[in-house]
């Protein structure tokens, strides 16, 4: 189940499937993002978040760097180049026992990635509006 649910995921960042998204997340998912201090509880919102970040930190350049997966519990660890600025994070994700994701938290650094990621993930999320 673990390796489907990964599986699903890579999916989904591979071929920007947001539809794919509905899949593989619960309704009552978290979503933890490194500029946002409060977490985003639920379905429509997560999406949201997943959905923008999809196309800021997928540009050609993303990869994931190793998978470290224990339980139901995954952290895969990303790079990824915007504007010239090199970004290291780690997703960390978590799903009940149907597969479904229940936790969702990124991490990010340097600090100039953060700021970054800040204002591009706003003005995408004031996009998709």
């Amino acid at each position: 189940m673990i390796e489907n649910t990964v599986a699903a995921w890579h999916k989904v960042l591979e071929e920007k499937d947001v539809a794919g998204l509905d899949n593989i997340l619960a309704d009552n998912v978290v979503f933890h993002s490194p500029v946002v201090h409060t977490p985003q509880v639920g379905k429509p919102i997560t999406t949201l978040y997943l959905t923008a970040a999809l196309y800021v930190f997928n540009n050609g350049s993303f990869k994931y760097l190793r998978e470290v997966i224990s339980g139901n519990n995954a952290v895969l660890e990303f790079t990824t180049v915007i504007d010239g600025i090199t970004i290291n994070g780690v997703d960390m994700i978590t799903w009940g026992a149907d597969g479904k994701i229940t936790d969702f938290k990124v991490m990010i650094r340097p600090l100039k990635a953060i700021n970054l990621i800040h204002k591009m993930m706003g003005e995408m999320l004031e996009k998709m509006k």
